[in-house]
């Protein structure tokens, strides 16, 4: 390390973490009603089935409103203005 580093730019010694079993922490999974419930594959399978779809209508109806307003901003403001110039 260089000689003209000041004190606040040296490194400080790393903080180590206490063990797991030190801390005194509470996880949401702490009590076996917070956690859910084990489901077969076949299940997840068909849970999961609709999932990217539903996601994908939600995505293209944003993405229509937004070119709708900017549609919008072009024709009602920038074409009432006239050319520039």
């Amino acid at each position: 390390m260089p000689d003209d580093v000041g004190p606040s730019m040296q490194p400080e010694r790393p903080i180590e973490a206490p063990d797991i079993e030190e801390q005194d922490h509470a996880s949401a999974a702490h009590l076996p009603e917070h956690v859910a419930a084990p489901i077969r594959a076949d299940q997840a399978i068909e849970a999961l089935r609709n999932g990217p779809r539903g996601a994908l209508i939600i995505a293209g109806i944003a993405v229509t409103i937004l070119f709708i307003g900017w549609l919008a901003f072009y024709f009602l403001l920038f074409l009432q203005r006239g050319p520039i110039g």
